[in-house]
């Protein structure tokens, strides 16, 4: 079956008209009607046709018989080979749609009702049914609208006194204005917004269903006169309804319950009274008074309102030391005239101190087994200022790729441990006093203190790693978040840097290639002739080449200062004291929306601080850079920009579309970016045709094991639609490169060095399969190298377009 809608002589695609339709044609991908296809292939009776099968083979029945049982015999008719398969394909695929002339005129209905509902009266609907092919009707649906009908007179009908004085102060944000075409969702639009204006506003009892409308259309001139009636409150007594004027309300008290106590119970041991807000408590009272005080935004004499009710209900929750609180209001029966509420704020604390473990079973580009554990505990409101402290220690012991072992005989060669502490406070601290004057506590602020500790004992290559970090977040408007690190603070200190060329074995085979075409010296060597890495001699064979002692040629000099420079990279010690702030905008409404765009900006700065400081103490290494610690600090500037929009295209497809670019700039002590501040390219979240570390800089081809840069771009586009319940597809195309620039790297190929650069750009595409648990995707893709611009010339597009160079992802959620 196959439908088209023309209105008023126009074709029309819209999702919005075409869904209108009670009967839609089989979905279909890419114009293939796959899960049809899937649909027919299953057999219609497997029991029936595997019985009347056995019928025939009687002989094959005897054997199977004496080889199983009857029973067993028989079980095969409902086993997975004989039906599952095709109940499977049912389940899967999509039964045909037949036609049904009931939905054809309940759809002629449907479409007559939306073209009312925007102002066309007259709307006039019909069909035509066409054999278009054998078993296959086409439906061509009709609708001619007529001209449609505007406001001409808006007149207002208030019955209560109070509300009618609080409207007439609010009249010109009306959304229905004289003139304007007639359309339903805007009326109960403009319901909603006189509801939730009287509701912010003292009008603690109104509903949305005393707002009603009558309509004149009777001047036969394609015009209406709407007339806004607000009722008064009706009131049922008995078998009695009365009428009475809605009243504008007041809070004359607000009580917070805290430690399971309500108002209803009354077990009240604690209370104080603390700037217009009474607390209780059984027990002593263990939170500051301040602290909820600041949580609250429901004051004393103030008029009822929904949104600080709101407000209040998120900041509360917002100190993750209670469970989500109960706010109601009652009547103050002190109040003769009726108009006072008393508002009742009941929190339920959760745990004081939680306990966390957790086991994870890990691979990696470095480990190919690996056990990861953690210990964590949550202390909650740890100095009764609803503080949280977390405190947690965490283990690997992994078994490393065979191109990494040192130790062949070892199974289990790697060994990392670390532990961690953040402390957060509900509020800005230290510098609260100048922060409160620009930030208000509406922005549900946010100080957190962190220190950790890692020691890694992996690959050869062992590392220690020291992080403090002092940060501010907060958030205002809802959509808008920003985290500012006062002081990010990394200290890495590399404790096997000789074991370099054991580790990252490409640049020392790459090295050794070189080695064997030039006039090496022999005390480099081994007894198999190779360089020698225990005795130093692969670091000395370098050091001869770049002074210029060899005869090697200038591309072979070129390779070696590359493969030089990322070595004193990836094993000097780095030093950081950094600076950063992160804005994110989005306009998502929920974690179901998928029409939405996020944007997140990121600018740091590294090592103003610590250039004060050095130039103090005057001290330098020997390659003339300051030091503290008799470590040569970083100084950097870094800036991101990431965008991602989702677009809806109906019946679960969605287009995903981001755009990524960064770049960090080296200044004053600093002539490069340390490894652990720089970009990479490739793997499950990134380029998924290339794996992680494996694509780029630029051309050059991945000549190292670990390959990064300081300048990145990034292109991702991801076509989403569903198969059948929980099963996704997406096809998806991955663009993007990392470049050095501005740095002491000088390969060509490596560098950015303008727009012509953007021909390095990589491409990659691919098929992704997608199963939906609800809360979490698990999702597998299959990348394909499109455009590799490490190839020469005339071989850079789809020559790696095979099943043998696909990169398999794995992973958790969508990658963007």
């Amino acid at each position: 079956m196959e439908n088209e809608i023309v209105v008023n002589n126009k074709k029309e695609k819209s999702e919005t008209v075409t869904q209108l339709l009670y009967q839609q044609p089989n979905s279909n991908l890419l114009g293939y009607r796959l899960r049809l296809q899937m649909y027919n292939m299953a057999k219609v009776n497997p029991d029936s046709s595997y019985q009347a099968w056995l019928d025939k083979h009687r002989k094959t029945e005897r054997f199977l018989t004496k080889l199983l049982s009857a029973k067993q015999v028989d079980r095969l008719g409902t086993s997975f080979f004989v039906s599952g398969l095709g109940k499977t394909l049912k389940e899967l695929g999509e039964a045909p749609v037949i036609f049904n002339q009931e939905r054809t005129n309940k759809s002629v209905i449907r479409l007559k009702n939306h073209y009312f509902n925007q102002g066309y009266f007259n709307t006039k609907v019909s069909y035509e049914l066409d054999s278009i092919k054998p078993k296959k009707i086409s439906a061509l649906y009709k609708v001619d609208t007529g001209k449609a009908y505007v406001y001409d007179s808006i007149a207002v009908m208030v019955q209560s006194t109070e509300l009618d004085s609080l409207y007439k102060t609010n009249r010109r944000a009306s959304i229905i204005k004289k003139g304007a075409q007639y359309n339903a969702a805007k009326l109960d639009e403009e319901r909603d917004r006189i509801t939730s204006f009287f509701r912010n506003n003292g009008a603690y009892d109104f509903q949305k269903t005393y707002i009603n409308y009558v309509m004149d259309t009777l001047k036969q001139n394609h015009t209406a006169d709407i007339y806004l009636n607000i009722d008064n409150k009706s009131i049922k007594q008995g078998d009695t309804l009365t009428t009475e004027p809605f009243k504008l309300y007041k809070i004359s008290r607000v009580n917070i319950f805290t430690s399971n106590t309500s108002a209803e119970t009354q077990v009240i041991t604690d209370s104080i009274a603390y700037k217009d807000l009474n607390i209780y408590s059984k027990g002593p009272l263990s939170y500051k008074p301040k602290v909820l005080r600041n949580a609250v935004f429901i004051d004393k004499d103030t008029y009822f309102s929904d949104i600080r009710r709101l407000i209040t209900s998120r900041s509360l929750s917002n100190l993750k030391v209670f469970n989500y609180p109960t706010i109601e209001y009652i009547p103050d029966p002190a109040d003769s005239l009726g108009k006072s509420l008393i508002a009742n704020i009941t929190l339920n604390p959760r745990k004081r101190i939680t306990f966390n473990p957790s086991i994870d079973v890990s691979h990696s580009n470095i480990q190919d087994f690996g056990i990861e554990g953690s210990i964590g505990f949550m202390f909650r409101n740890l100095f009764k200022g609803a503080e949280i402290l977390d405190v947690s220690f965490r283990g690997n012991i992994g078994s490393s790729a065979s191109r990494y072992r040192s130790v062949q005989n070892t199974f289990f060669d790697i060994l990392e441990y670390g532990a961690d502490v953040k402390l957060t406070f509900p509020r800005f601290v230290f510098f609260s006093n100048q922060i409160d004057k620009i930030i208000d506590r509406t922005s549900f602020p946010n100080t957190s203190l962190s220190l950790g500790f890692f020691n890694q004992q992996n690959i050869g290559l062992d590392k220690q790693n020291l992080t403090g970090i002092y940060n501010y977040s907060w958030s205002y408007k809802r959509r808008n978040t920003i985290s500012f690190d006062v002081f990010n603070l990394q200290f890495v200190r590399n404790m096997n840097p000789g074991n370099y060329f054991n580790v990252y074995r490409s640049s020392y085979n790459r090295l050794n290639e070189i080695a064997q075409t030039t006039n090496t010296n022999p005390d480099y060597l081994d007894q198999n002739g190779n360089l020698n890495i225990a005795n130093s001699g692969a670091d000395l064979f370098m050091f001869d080449v770049l002074s210029g002692n060899t005869n090697a040629n200038e591309e072979d000099i070129r390779t070696i200062l590359s493969i030089a420079e990322r070595k004193l990279r990836l094993t000097e010690n780095n030093l950081i004291l950094a600076s950063n702030i992160v804005y994110t905008y989005s306009n998502r409404f929920n974690i179901k929306d998928q029409d939405f765009f996020t944007f997140r900006t990121k600018l740091e700065s590294a090592g103003s601080l610590l250039n004060l400081l050095a130039k103090s103490n005057n001290k330098v290494n020997t390659s003339n850079k300051n030091t503290i610690l008799d470590v040569a600090y970083s100084q950097y500037i870094k800036g991101e920009v990431d965008f991602v929009k989702y677009i809806d295209l109906g019946n679960q497809n969605v287009l995903a579309l981001r755009a990524f670019a960064g770049i960090a700039v080296p200044f004053g002590n600093s002539d490069n970016i340390p490894f652990s501040r720089s970009y990479f390219a490739g793997g499950t979240n990134d380029n998924r045709a290339w794996q992680s570390y494996r694509l780029g800089p630029g051309r050059s081809g991945s000549i190292l094991d670990f390959n990064e840069a300081n300048m990145k771009l990034a292109f991702n586009a991801e076509y989403r639609f569903n198969v059948s319940g929980p099963w996704n597809l997406a096809l998806f195309a991955d663009a993007g490169n990392i470049w050095n620039a501005l740095d002491d790297i000088e390969d060509e190929e490596m560098t950015f060095t303008g727009l012509e650069s953007l021909k390095d750009i990589a491409l990659g595409t691919g098929l992704g399969i997608r199963y939906d648990f609800s809360f979490f995707v698990v999702r597998c893709d299959l990348g394909f190298k499109t455009y590799n611009p490490a190839n020469e010339p005339g071989n850079k597009w789809f020559k790696e377009w095979n099943l043998s160079k696909t990169v398999l992802n794995v992973g958790i959620n969508y990658p963007f």
